[in-house]
């Protein structure tokens, strides 16, 4: 299961707002690098895919791609503030950059 934080439905409502994008789910994409870390693509988008996940917050439609539906599996966004600046985050079991390390 994918969350989506209060937080980042607000923001991704507002961006869609911003940007025209009424209607229009976000879509999230979770690429794993050579290094074996995971990259995160975000946009907003009108082509729903067979097979993508989607998720219907209240104020957010998320859509997740298949490919990236194992890499996502219990992953959380969250929108938060990092160094004075607002940001998306994404906190994701399955990165290993994420886990802490082993005694």
């Amino acid at each position: 299961m994918i969350t989506i934080s209060p937080a980042a439905e607000a923001q991704i409502q507002q961006a869609r707002q911003q940007s025209d994008a009424e209607g229009l789910a976000l879509r999230v994409a979770v690429e794993l690098k050579q290094d074996g870390s995971l990259h995160y693509i975000m946009g907003f988008d009108d082509n729903k895919k067979q097979g993508d996940m989607v998720i219907d917050a209240e104020k957010a439609n998320v859509v997740i791609n298949v490919a990236s539906e194992p890499l996502a599996k219990g992953m959380k966004i969250d929108f938060v503030e990092l160094e004075g600046r607002m940001e998306f985050i994404f906190i994701n079991p399955n990165d290993p950059k994420q886990k802490p390390p082993t005694a």
